[in-house]
């Protein structure tokens, strides 16, 4: 008997152990099958991220189309949009989107040293870095390097020895860093978010202040540049080219005017529109003015304004690094106007008149008519602003919806020229999830 009892009990233990095997295992299936489960729905959202940042995109280049074209300013559909590209929810993702027009920032590839100089925390040595890296020539400057220097690092690399192709490249260049080129604003919100204000208690590195360091890459570009046409699309007359009769009827001036500009042009050709104009010319044309005559006569202010954006001095297609004053921050017209407290004064009368606009200025030459630009500071300015854009670099953020498992996120930036059709895609970036 006892040894029967015995048996039973062994058999017993013997059952209690195979459950309680069975029992890990199916806690490691179930497990695992959470897990996996998890894991393809955490690829599912990822994979609908992909496509709301796609559609972000697109939506941003569907309304840069749509867009009028005599001008552009911050007051448009592309820089104000929060029906369209703020939360919009798309297939269990939100998705935002901001454009930003790639001409209101300086263009590293044409900025002078001096320019450069203007932006915060730029340096001498770094100044002379960014022109030596773009120049085509070896002699490095003061502070700059060249092949040597680059070629001898521990991971040595070429020099581009020319332009820069695109604004990230900036970051190969001697004393660059991602803290220089990308400040706080590492999202591009545009926002002081709470991590951006902390110091060093989370990314990014932050000085702990108030203020947003939006870095480098908010006010320079290597992409900007503008369309030598006018303001409905059509070739723009070359002054220096063009004789009196094709002056007269195009630009539907006076035979007079007509004649003086082919005249003045005959020892030297114009360097800029602006060169038709000058402190002494008349603010309006005379009185007798229906009365057209043979002889030369010099373009008053209002005739002058109501061509200066039907006339160029060069037969480019296009012309590259021009700044629309429209849409320019304050640090980009500062450089742009050489510095200082007068520049400074003369940027903030800029944002100031240009806001009172509902479509912002049309044409350059709207410039004059803020309060304290003078016409010789017009003409130094002229050859290097426009009031119109073509290239915009759109980011899409999405982010799975509230209800998602994984809280998948994803970045995608482009930077599009719609002055062709379709627009050309000139570069793009997909971020990894967070």
């Amino acid at each position: 008997m006892r040894v029967k009892a015995h048996r039973k009990g062994l058999v017993l233990v013997a059952v209690l152990w195979v459950v309680v095997l069975l029992t890990v295992i199916v806690a490691a299936l179930g497990r695992d099958n959470r897990l996996d489960t998890k894991v393809c729905l955490a690829g599912t959202e990822g994979l609908r991220c992909k496509w709301a940042c796609r559609a972000g995109i697109e939506t941003a280049v569907a309304v840069l189309n749509e867009d009028l074209r005599g001008s552009d300013s911050l007051g448009d559909l592309w820089s104000e949009n929060d029906e369209d590209f703020n939360d919009i929810e798309l297939e269990q993702c939100f998705f935002t989107v901001r454009v930003v027009d790639e001409a209101s920032k300086l263009n590293v590839n044409r900025a002078t040293r001096k320019q450069l100089l203007e932006l915060p925390n730029m340096t001498e040595e770094i100044a002379d870095a960014i022109i030596d890296w773009r120049d085509r020539n070896d002699t490095p400057r003061q502070g700059g390097a060249e092949r040597g220097y680059y070629e001898n690092l521990r991971y040595g690399y070429k020099i581009r020895n020319g332009w820069l192709r695109t604004i990230r490249e900036l970051l190969l260049v001697k004393g660059v860093t991602e803290e220089l080129l990308y400040g706080e604003d590492t999202n591009f919100n545009g926002k002081l978010d709470y991590n951006e204000k902390d110091g060093d208690e989370s990314p990014p590195l932050d000085d702990k202040d108030d203020e947003l360091d939006k870095g480098w890459i908010a006010y320079l570009t290597c992409y900007s540049y503008d369309k030598n046409r006018d303001a409905g699309g059509n070739e723009r007359i070359n002054i220096n080219e063009a004789d009196e009769n094709r002056l007269e009827e195009s630009l539907q001036i006076k035979k007079s005017y007509a004649k003086w500009i082919v005249e003045n042009r005959s020892n030297n050709n114009y360097r800029s529109i602006a060169d038709l104009i000058n402190k002494n010319s008349p603010k309006e044309p005379k009185k007798d003015s229906e009365n057209d005559s043979d002889e030369a006569e010099p373009l008053d202010l209002e005739t002058f304004s109501n061509i200066a954006d039907k006339i160029t001095v060069s037969d480019r297609e296009k012309i590259p690094g021009r700044i629309n004053i429209n849409t320019a921050p304050k640090v980009v017209l500062v450089a742009l106007l050489g510095g200082g407290d007068t520049a400074e004064q003369l940027a903030d009368e800029i944002i100031t008149y240009r806001g009172t606009l509902i479509g912002g200025m049309q044409s350059i030459a709207e410039m004059m008519k803020v309060k304290s630009v003078e016409i010789d500071t017009f003409k130094k300015l002229a050859n290097y602003i426009t009031t119109r854009s073509d290239v915009f670099t759109v980011r899409s953020f999405a982010i799975a919806s509230r209800n998602g498992v994984s809280g998948a996120r994803l970045e995608t930036e482009a930077v599009v020229d719609r002055s062709s059709t379709p627009c050309k895609v000139l570069y793009w970036y997909q971020g990894a999830n967070n």
